[in-house]
């Protein structure tokens, strides 16, 4: 499939975007099937509205993305995978043909996003585990992701409500900031240890899709404000951006996708919004550093994206996406949707559910899947439907 899918990208440079809309289909179609599936599979019918964090769950599955050791399956999901979804939701909303669909999914997950909210500390904020079984730990990326979710649902709908709950989210995550390092917040509330572009970068999205949604330059100026932290504190001279800084003041020269897909996309909406071409320069160096940066090269020297897990490349993809309406130039586009047609065709294990990093061995395929690993396939597939783009090969 994948290569009929290439050659119809084929045709449609030839032919316009007639043939293009056939590749939009097959994309969408991908982007509902997977969707569906993860629906039926990891969600929880006693919690509706809330999934578990694998299938098969129940297994000695340890979680390494917490402060300290690392933490067991629990039955429902945390927070971070569970954003997963309510992001690929917003963007299945806009595909044509889904709109009702996915207004439905929408609606209930943003009932389900509501466990996870903590009435019981001020400010208010977000947990990592649903706070209707158990009091747990509240992370600002975290809050970071439910921020921006919520203001995508407010741009698809308009409903106020939406809105309201972003501000009251931003206004948790901006309770982190301090001036120790020049500002910026940390990674979890109350952890004085660290200050990393996970928090950051995603707080400077939040902040900035705030000022496009309530026009308030308050939300502007906060955007520049940790962009500017983040700017000077963990970009490396090639726009590549570290996961974070000690309190030290030592940088942890660690590279993932995400931390640099994050302030892409940041310069890219801040020059939408300023006008300063300043920002889009950056994009466009941050962009092109970042497609050479997190690949590999084969014999002949073609480049390939580094998978360091596919929700971290669909930040980077959400980067290249916000570049491409403004530049028209689909090559960074491509590169991850080449890699994620390959992992689609090499990577699905026998529920069709593809495997971390799209690896293709066979004890990746047996191994439970993560459900932040198979939102980002809706997502992703559902973007690239709405690109609708020809390619220039």
């Amino acid at each position: 499939m994948r290569y009929v899918i290439f050659l119809l990208i084929f045709m449609g440079s030839l032919t316009g975007f007639a043939q293009s809309s056939d590749v939009s289909s097959i994309y969408g179609q991908r982007a509902d099937s997977v969707f569906q599936k993860i629906w039926k599979l990891y969600a929880l019918p006693i919690n509706k509205g809330l999934f578990t964090e694998n299938f098969p769950s129940g297994g000695d599955v340890k979680l390494n993305y917490f402060q300290g050791a690392a933490v067991g399956e629990k039955p429902v999901s945390f927070l971070w995978p569970f954003s997963g979804m309510f992001s690929a939701a917003n963007v299945l909303i806009k595909v044509d043909g889904l709109e009702n669909r996915y207004g439905k999914f929408l609606d209930t997950l943003s009932k389900g996003v509501l466990a996870y909210r903590d009435t019981t500390r001020f400010p208010v904020g977000y947990q990592a585990y649903p706070a209707t079984l158990e009091k747990s730990d509240r992370y600002y990326d975290d809050n970071a992701l439910v921020c921006i979710d919520y203001l995508e649902a407010y741009l698809n709908t308009k409903d106020q409500a939406y809105l309201a709950k972003a501000r009251e989210v931003f206004d948790f995550i901006i309770s982190g900031w301090d001036d120790r390092l020049g500002g910026g917040v940390y990674w979890l509330e109350g952890h004085l240890d660290q200050k990393p572009a996970c928090s950051n970068g995603m707080a400077t999205l939040a902040a900035l899709k705030l000022y496009q949604c309530s026009g308030e330059k308050l939300y502007l100026d906060w955007g520049k404000r940790f962009y500017d932290w983040m700017h000077s504190n963990l970009r490396n001279p090639n726009g590549i951006y570290s996961n974070d800084i000690k309190m030290d003041g030592k940088v942890n020269e660690v590279y993932y996708t995400y931390n640099t897909g994050s302030m892409l996309e940041s310069a890219v909406l801040l020059y939408k919004f300023t006008s300063e071409v300043s920002y889009l320069n950056e994009a466009k160096l941050v962009a092109k550093n970042a497609h050479s940066f997190f690949a590999t090269a084969d014999q002949n020297g073609k480049l390939s994206p580094t998978i360091d897990l596919p929700w971290f490349v669909t930040v980077l993809f959400r980067g290249y996406e916000a570049l491409y309406h403004i530049e028209k130039d689909p090559k960074y586009i491509y590169s991850i949707a080449n890699a994620l047609d390959e992992a689609w065709e090499k990577s699905a294990d026998r529920y069709g559910l593809l495997t971390a990093k799209w690896a293709t061995n066979e004890e990746a395929k047996r191994k439970p899947k993560w459900l932040l690993d198979q939102a980002c396939i809706a997502e992703l597939y559902g973007r690239l439907s709405l690109l609708n783009i020809k390619s220039k090969n």
